[in-house]
């Protein structure tokens, strides 16, 4: 029997709960398809990386290539996480991370401008995401290119925005920001305050 080291996580929602914002066919053609070919990329690199005795193994280019692969199925699986039906969702946070925003930005309308400039400014694909900095007590947003470039060491995701376009383009075309805003009614906040609550009572 095959190994497997990673798998296509299940969705705690239907296909159908993030309408009108996110489609079925969307929602299914980037999870079931997308989500799946980094599970599978990931899979294959790792099987090779056991298997470099007997194969053509480059360590530089096989390396970076696990970390795009590896970047792509983490990052999908924060994304799926802090999304949620809009009937139960959106709004501003409460909690730690409404703490958080006002120390750091001042307000929750700042913050959600600059998180918003961040996803629409994203050079060709890659994702706009929240993190914190435990060492400065601090939250930082940041654009993270593809899915393994501008990644700070150290820096704890709590919250990804996919702009890749295949996270939008049967639903928005190329009406980012119409993407982006309905992002925002989708946010699943109670998720998000309970990976900072994690990560700020991990060592």
């Amino acid at each position: 029997m095959e190994k497997k080291f990673y798998k296509l996580p299940e969705l705690t929602y239907g296909y159908k709960d993030l309408e009108p914002y996110m489609s079925e066919e969307q929602l299914k053609l980037h999870h079931d398809k997308h989500h799946q070919a980094y599970v599978d990329g990931a899979n294959a690199l790792l099987k090779k990386f056991d298997s470099r005795n007997s194969v053509e193994f480059d360590i530089k280019a096989d390396a970076k290539e696990l970390t795009f692969h590896v970047g792509g199925y983490v990052l999908h699986k924060f994304f799926w996480e802090n999304l949620g039906p809009a009937s139960k969702n959106g709004g501003e946070p409460t909690g730690t991370l409404a703490k958080y925003i006002k120390k750091d930005f001042g307000s929750f309308e700042r913050f959600k401008k600059e998180f918003t400039k961040a996803a629409a400014s994203v050079e060709g694909s890659g994702w706009a995401v929240l993190t914190l900095c435990k060492k400065t007590d601090r939250i930082f947003i940041m654009q993270i290119e593809k899915h393994n470039v501008n990644v700070i060491p150290g820096f704890r995701i709590m919250m990804v925005l996919d702009m890749w376009e295949h996270a939008y383009y049967l639903d928005y075309q190329n009406r980012r920001p119409d993407y982006i805003d309905a992002f925002w009614k989708l946010i699943n906040w109670d998720e998000v305050n309970r990976k900072m609550d994690v990560w700020l009572r991990s060592p």
